[in-house]
């Protein structure tokens, strides 16, 4: 199937691994242009070379810029003033029960899981209701929406990117610009791939059973009964930026595995 995002410029954020680099990968295999984005250039720089030497002819280039400052975002912008997607993918997680959460841990995921997000529509979204056409994706999480007692700080954050999102989508009324998230459910990413062997060794297991343990009591709700690939969360991102789903906006699409229970 053609997307039809060819030569379509598109930032993801937080892409040097994980579903961001899937994502990345995924867009570029359908021809658009992308510019990825990790903390530092060395990462950077890596996932682009390593992306040039796949896609031979991929238009590829990337964009140091920690979301946690707010001058890195500045230059950002400054570097990229205009996009036709937009993925806001970057993010951080990290399991605490909540009485050990302080303040600073709460500023920080807002800052990094939220602002980030902000700031870059903030900047980008206007231009794309001028030129009329422009995909905007907030990667959230089934914990908008499921919140996790084991991080509930995280899942405040993904709740507040649905939110956001779903208030941009009203601003597009008549307009060829959309805005949606995209909720991924357990996945088989970099960061829960080192959470899964952290639980593995504290528990003298193996990571396969991890999983299945995992899936019995801590999402016993799952449908799917395994984490997703990054590749497949990256399939659904790719077909909401491109201008076949342009009757899809200002919605929560579950990417979660079947987890979350209810119909609507």
């Amino acid at each position: 199937m053609d997307l039809k995002i060819k030569d379509k410029i598109a930032f993801v954020s937080g892409s040097t691994a994980g579903i961001g680099f899937a994502i990345v990968r995924r867009l570029l295999a359908e021809g658009a242009q992308v510019v990825l984005n990790g903390r530092t250039p060395e990462n950077v720089d890596q996932a682009v070379k390593q992306l040039q030497s796949e896609f031979t002819q991929a238009q590829v280039s990337g964009i140091a810029a920690d979301f946690s400052k707010v001058e890195d975002v500045d230059k950002l912008l400054q570097a990229l003033p205009e996009v036709d997607i937009l993925i806001n993918n970057v993010g951080i997680f990290e399991p605490k029960p909540f009485a050990e959460i302080p303040d600073e841990d709460w500023f920080r995921f807002f800052e990094v899981n939220v602002m980030s997000g902000v700031r870059l529509c903030r900047h980008y979204f206007p231009k794309m209701l001028t030129k009329n056409w422009g995909r905007i994706i907030f990667i959230s999480s089934e914990s908008a929406v499921f919140i996790p007692d084991e991080m509930i700080h995280y899942g405040m954050t993904k709740t507040a990117q649905v939110a956001i999102s779903r208030g941009l989508a009203e601003l597009t009324k008549g307009t060829q610009v959309t805005v949606n998230s995209i909720l991924p459910g357990p996945t088989r990413s970099r960061g829960v791939g080192g959470f899964i062997e952290d639980l593995a060794k504290a528990g003298n297991t193996n990571v396969d059973q991890v999983e299945v343990d995992f899936f019995n009591h801590m999402r016993p709700t799952s449908l799917l009964r395994r984490f997703a690939e990054v590749e497949e969360i990256a399939d659904t991102v790719a077909y909401f930026a491109s201008p076949l789903s342009a009757a899809t906006n200002g919605a929560s699409i579950r990417a979660d595995g079947g987890l979350i229970r209810s119909i609507l």
